[in-house]
């Protein structure tokens, strides 16, 4: 009966794709494709090839799906794999050569800026990777799928099963890591001292929200 109601609450694609269904997989690969790799993208950077990611990470879905029960959503259980195989490959990469600065860009986000507006993004982009290289992997994980994913973190916490006070320790202190590094960046200057008046903001607006409902109650 377990089995049965666990199943009811799986997504019908999910059910067919556990069956078998090779159509319901390659729907699988299209309907999530595009999150998967920007996780991958968000969590290795320019520098990885994004396509073997990808691939890895449906290869493992494919051999795992049969153990999947829906005690979670699937997408969280798919953002778990993905979590878990970016891990691995920067594990593995650790230990290769970079690729260079042309290589890397193909990965980018395609835009038109202007010449001068393009070198000052790419020092961006490349200074805040480099940053972000520096946080263990723990809390960079859960900074990536927060700031840069958008995602809450209950739905972190499922994700790389721990507790919620757990994600949120580690994203404070990621952001706080980043934050001091980010002063001592050229590139990032200005970045950091906008993020620091942002919180500076919503923490403002918060007591402000607080102060009147406490004096409205």
């Amino acid at each position: 009966m377990e089995r049965r109601v666990s199943e009811a609450k799986l997504d019908e694609v999910v059910i067919r794709a556990q069956a078998g269904d090779a159509a319901a997989f390659a729907e699988l690969f299209r309907q999530h494709r595009s999150v998967v790799t920007g996780i991958a993208y968000r969590m290795l950077g320019p520098n990885a090839d994004l396509e073997d990611v990808v691939q890895d990470v449906f290869l493992q879905v494919h051999r795992s799906l049969p153990d999947f029960r829906g005690q979670a959503k699937f997408t969280t259980w798919l953002h778990r794999v993905t979590v878990n195989v970016v891990l691995m490959t920067r594990r593995r990469a650790r230990s290769r050569p970079q690729y260079t600065h042309e290589e890397a860009a193909r990965h980018e986000p395609t835009e038109v800026p202007s010449p001068a507006q393009d070198v000052a993004r790419r020092r961006r982009v490349e200074a805040f990777q480099a940053l972000l290289d520096k946080l263990s992997e723990k809390k960079r994980t859960v900074f990536v799928l927060h700031e840069l994913e958008g995602m809450a973190p209950s739905e972190i916490a499922e994700m790389v099963e721990c507790p919620i006070l757990t994600v949120r320790t580690r994203l404070f202190y990621a952001r706080k890591e980043l934050a001091e590094m980010m002063r001592n960046e050229p590139a990032l200057i200005g970045l950091a001292d906008l993020g620091q008046r942002k919180k500076r903001d919503e923490l403002r607006r918060k007591v402000t929200s607080h102060e009147k409902t406490e004096a409205e109650s």
